[in-house]
């Protein structure tokens, strides 16, 4: 009495009805529900795939966008420090166009003092020379004339002329 694992009798035939049965009450009023519920559910996970794809494409484009802007940010920023170094280095040309126009104003003015100072002790040495000429015309007047009195009086007149400060 060894049954086998499928065995042909009445119950085995009763089950099999009662799955007929339940399967045509099933297709007949949950089948159409539960397709509906299905493809809904199926929609929607289609709509979510599709939406969150939309977000990733507009992410990606914001990403490229900010990329983007980055770089023009980088690049203002080095042609900001271009600019800034170009004013820079025309601003230090002008301060040394300018210490060195000053320096040579200085230097003008300093040879145009020298000149007037040079000019002053000129005029002064010819008062100075006229009158050690006057002085020593006036002392060969008074002294006999004579070929070594002459040369003394030369003598002493250049004495004077090296005591005064003037030197030639």
């Amino acid at each position: 009495m060894h049954a086998g694992i499928i065995e042909l009798n009445w119950s085995f035939l009763m089950i099999l009805i009662n799955v007929a049965i339940l399967y045509f009450i099933l297709k007949r009023f949950f089948w159409e529900k539960v397709r509906t519920f299905m493809l809904d559910r199926q929609a929607a996970v289609q709509d979510a795939f599709d939406s969150a794809e939309a977000i990733n494409r507009r992410a990606d484009e914001k990403m490229q966008n900010y990329s983007r802007r980055i770089a023009n940010v980088e690049e203002e920023s080095r042609e900001i420090i271009r600019n800034a170094k170009a004013r820079a280095e025309a601003q230090a040309k002008d301060i040394v166009e300018n210490a060195h126009k000053e320096a040579s104003d200085i230097i003008a003015k300093a040879e145009r003092t020298i000149e007037i100072e040079r000019e002053k002790a000129t005029a002064e040495m010819r008062q100075e020379i006229a009158a050690l000429a006057i002085m020593a015309a006036e002392q060969i007047v008074e002294k006999e004339i004579s070929s070594t009195g002459q040369e003394a009086i030369v003598d002493e007149v250049i004495n004077k002329a090296r005591s005064t400060g003037w030197q030639n």
